[in-house]
């Protein structure tokens, strides 16, 4: 399946603003991947590039574009997808951005940093709240969401996204990431769940010359 944009919502849970110092944002908060980034997780082993600072794992409801954004249309009729995925951060760097006014492209659309796993039929919104997702990182939870948390939710968000950016087939957007954002290391294996079952996984190997 060919994606077209990768489109990201920083701060969209409450508790995950605060854990980082961030002020909750009063409009969402857009920022994009190169499509270089993305890479599905079936098991493999994942190379990230090591000695960069803290990579920090970020996981994220996923949701699939599966026609032209035109105004007026329901949230049910734009999307037919959805995954979970990691927004892998550098976060050493981006605390360093932030302090200078800096882009975040740097330290968000590095090679293998937009995760996701392959893609389940989208439910529909009413069916989608009653679910949690969760990520597992070596047999632990260490983070867990719903997206009737979310500060924005996702007919918001999509369109938001088509007002000022555009929206159209094949486009993916990241909505957000709960509580939890912690680091990973060399060796690593991050399960995702749905509602408690496994759709995806995959190994962290940390490479220092990459590229």
């Amino acid at each position: 399946m060919t994606v077209k944009n990768i489109f990201c919502v920083g701060r969209n849970y409450v508790l995950h603003a605060k854990e980082l110092n961030n002020p909750v944002p009063e409009s969402p908060l857009l920022f994009t991947k190169p499509t270089h980034a993305l890479v599905v997780a079936q098991g493999q082993e994942i190379t990230l590039p090591g000695g960069r600072g803290q990579i920090q794992f970020e996981v994220e409801y996923v949701i699939h574009i599966a026609r032209r954004y035109e105004p007026g249309m329901s949230f049910e009729e734009l999307v037919d997808k959805m995954a979970l995925g990691i927004d892998f951060t550098l976060r050493d760097i981006q605390s360093q951005f932030k302090q200078k006014g800096y882009p975040w492209l740097l330290c968000k659309g590095f090679v293998n940093s937009a995760v996701i796993t392959p893609w389940l039929p989208f439910a529909g919104l009413k069916e989608t709240k009653e679910k949690d997702f969760s990520l597992e990182k070596n047999g632990r939870e260490v983070q867990r969401g719903n997206i009737k948390d979310m500060i924005f939710d996702l007919p918001t968000i999509t369109e938001y996204t088509a007002r000022h950016l555009g929206l159209d087939q094949g486009d993916i957007i990241f909505t957000g990431t709960p509580a939890g954002s912690g680091p990973v290391s060399d060796g690593d294996k991050l399960v995702f769940k749905w509602d408690d079952g496994e759709v995806g996984c995959c190994s962290i190997k940390l490479e220092t010359n990459l590229y």
